[in-house]
């Protein structure tokens, strides 16, 4: 997931709808639309977060669906991982010796309390023109959209150049074991993966009056990292305060790494985006678009997009405190603490030298860092790809005319990166437009608009009878 798929960007919405208010937006009028929303429905009610056990429930359901509409049974294979796993679809094409396209999402969602939302986070409710419920956006939408726009081709009997292959990942928002499995099982039975496109990545930006300003190809995404901060002491009895206190101390820790700033920085591909909606943006924050690109120093332009949740994830690295445990007992002098720093690291630097700036920026060596290896790889950025944009041109503006294309990188992590780093390039190209400030993927009351099902299967079928026609 995801988090802002780029901050650049990242959201989505229907151009069919684009300057309806989403209370007024309509419901899926065609029947491949209205299917992606009872399949999006269906994954929704099926709390897939870890330790439940029901992404095999989920993905049992998506194969019912697809064999349905016409998938031979040998082709769609679920592949048990622990407690998750992930599933594996092959669309035949006319070349069943070339390399293949893969199209990936995940099953899994982020934990949701249901006494912190408004309407249960596993209960699907269509209200004022969304979806809401935990992973309708992240990534059950993308996941719904692609599933029905696989099973409208295969019912119409289409057959691409070379063979498709879904991959539908179940633990992307933890520890992405399934994902690093899947990646590998299916450049094993392939035999070659040349190109992979993601859909849980990339997107269409709306602006305030729900006009797309910009689409963006996801060709990277920031490295992620979690780093356990520790401090133990003697404790003692709550009477008798001392010089020291552990929760005091990692307190004051926490402060400092959340008021320290990452320096600016602007690589070729963050430029690239930059450059290419900037002519679209909006007017309070064109101007420091412009700045930037002309000197990454500027530190009024850059604080003037920090301060907006779509693109502070696009300038530098960021590193914030998410979780912290500490004490045993009301009436004692805590004797440890432990915090959680997540961290998303602005391709080229290194998680080491990341966590080399976090005790500098603490400067209490009492203080232990240790970084937590959840499965997630260090960044790599994929080249663009002429066929690829030029695909994605077709769909996308068949859908918005004249909308910018740009290419971007992601502030979430993606599973993209475990085809990466096997060099296959891997592309986000979400159908889904949104306003950045509709956007709750991993918060409160996480929705979908609606309005975006339609164009969606339409723009990931033009996208994939362009490119593999």
């Amino acid at each position: 997931m995801r988090l802002n798929t780029l901050a650049f960007c990242t959201a989505m919405g229907s151009v069919l709808a684009l300057a309806t208010p989403p209370a007024m937006a309509q419901a899926p009028e065609t029947p491949a639309g209205r299917e992606a929303l009872t399949v999006l429905q269906e994954a929704v009610a099926i709390p897939t977060v870890q330790g439940r056990g029901q992404v095999p429930v989920l993905a049992a359901k998506l194969k019912a669906r697809l064999l349905d509409a016409g998938f031979a049974e040998d082709e769609v294979t679920f592949v048990p991982q622990g407690e998750t796993g992930y599933l594996l679809a092959r669309y035949p094409g006319r070349d069943r010796k070339a390399p293949v396209t893969a199209i990936i999402a995940h099953m899994d969602v982020v934990e949701a309390k249901p006494e912190d939302w408004e309407r249960d986070p596993f209960t699907p409710v269509i209200e004022d023109g969304y979806l809401f419920g935990r992973g309708s956006l992240d990534n059950k939408a993308g996941l719904s959209i692609v599933t029905a726009t696989m099973m409208k081709l295969r019912r119409e009997g289409w057959v691409p150049a070379h063979d498709i292959v879904l991959g539908f990942s179940g633990d992307e928002e933890t520890q992405m074991a399934t994902t690093a499995a899947m990646a590998s099982a299916i450049v094993h039975e392939a035999g070659k993966v040349d190109l992979v496109l993601n859909a849980d990545s990339g997107g269409g930006t709306l602006d305030e009056a729900g006009e797309p300003f910009v689409y963006e190809v996801q060709a990277g995404e920031k490295t992620y990292a979690d780093y356990k901060l520790t401090l133990t002491d003697p404790g003692g009895h709550s009477s008798r305060p001392g010089a020291t206190n552990a929760i005091a101390a990692m307190s004051a820790a926490m402060e400092k790494i959340w008021a320290y700033k990452f320096p600016v920085t602007v690589s070729p591909l963050t430029k690239a985006y930059f450059e290419g909606s900037v002519e679209a943006a909006p007017a309070e924050v064109a101007p420091a678009m412009r700045a930037l690109i002309a000197d990454p120093t500027d530190a009024k332009a850059a604080a003037t997009l920090s301060a907006r949740p779509e693109y502070i994830g696009l300038i530098r690295t960021t590193c914030v405190p998410t979780m912290i445990e500490g004490g045993h007992a009301p009436n004692a002098l805590p004797q440890s603490v432990s915090a959680n720093v997540n961290c998303r690291i602005f391709p080229g630097t290194s998680r080491a030298k990341v966590q080399e700036t976090l005790a500098q920026v603490i400067a209490d060596p009492a203080i232990t860092i240790a970084f937590q290896d959840n499965g997630t790889l260090e960044s790599i950025e994929s080249p663009l790809r002429a066929d690829v944009m030029e695909a994605v041109e077709v769909a996308v503006h068949e859908r918005a005319p004249g909308l910018s294309i740009v290419p971007g990188m992601s502030a979430g992590a993606t599973d993209s990166m475990h085809f990466r780093s096997k060099g296959i390039p891997a592309f986000g190209v979400s159908a889904v437009f949104m306003d950045p400030k509709d956007e709750f993927a991993h918060g409160l009351n996480e929705r979908l608009p609606l309005a975006t099902l339609d164009p969606a299967v339409k723009q990931w079928e033009t996208l994939l009878r362009t490119l593999l026609k």
